[in-house]
């Protein structure tokens, strides 16, 4: 929950099916504090359930989410006053049911983080995607440099994270990254048709299915992170990040404050 009485999370369950919405669409799903925690208890939910099988991760207004609420991040909101301020980051969730991705609009920085998080992907075919970080003075420490080069070739995954070219959901396909492309406006139905398909089989299997996937990509994903975490705390303790933040709400070109 935000400060405000809307949530920032919605969830439903349908045909045993468990949909997780952003709900922050008047910044196109950027997730602050709130937003995050609650997407982070939203998949423990998933996970618990014993009627649910599969889960979607979706966002609400016709956009995945755009990441880190780069607005709430400059004006250095205050922390939640409840004492909860420590969480898993939904990227890095250990989930144990099949997470689907369903993707509308864009999916940047953080959000692009979290479809990699998910097993599946579903995409409206005009979905962009887009690493967006370097070009706000971040990095794609939630998933993006850690898991993108496991999904795509070496060289697709470099010029992605380096140079923030979006690509659509088409394109997406075309580089093994998205499962299925639906025309716009059906990445959720998709994504429930897919999950209905995984439903159907054996939980146990199915379970087991995910558990030996995830296998082979934990040891591995575990070593990375701990690398990348040493690697890039001295770019997200810089003045970079701030200054991207603020050029791109100002709407101006950045005035990078590091050198090569």
């Amino acid at each position: 929950m935000t400060t405000t009485d809307k949530p920032s999370i919605l969830t439903e369950t349908r045909d045993g099916v468990f949909i997780i919405t952003i709900n922050r669409p008047e910044v196109r799903n950027a997730t602050d504090f709130y937003a995050a925690r609650e997407l982070t208890r939203a998949l423990a939910r998933l996970d618990s359930d014993p009627d649910v099988a599969v889960g979607i991760v979706t966002g609400a207004g016709g956009h995945f989410s755009s990441g880190k609420d780069l607005k709430a991040a400059v004006a250095k909101s205050p922390l939640p006053t409840d004492g909860e301020t420590e969480f898993v980051p939904p990227t890095r969730v250990e989930v144990r049911k099949p997470l689907i991705a369903a993707v509308e609009g864009h999916a940047l920085g953080g959000g692009f983080d979290l479809v990699l998080a998910c097993d599946l992907l579903v995409a409206a075919e005009d979905a962009v995607f887009t690493c967006s970080e370097v070009s706000r003075g971040l990095v794609a420490s939630e998933g993006g440099a850690a898991r993108l080069p496991l999904r795509v070739p070496y060289g697709v995954a470099a010029e992605l994270l380096l140079t923030g070219t979006p690509i659509s959901g088409i394109r997406a396909a075309e580089i093994g990254l998205a499962n299925r492309v639906t025309p716009s406006g059906g990445a959720l139905e998709g994504a429930l048709s897919l999950a209905q398909e995984i439903r159907r089989n054996s939980p146990r299997a199915v379970l087991a299915t995910k558990q030996a996937l995830r296998a082979a990509t934990l040891k591995i994903e575990g070593e990375v992170f701990d690398v990348h975490d040493e690697i890039f705390a001295p770019v997200l303790a810089g003045p970079d990040g701030e200054e991207g933040a603020r050029a791109f709400l100002e709407r101006r070109a950045p005035q990078w404050p590091s050198s090569w």
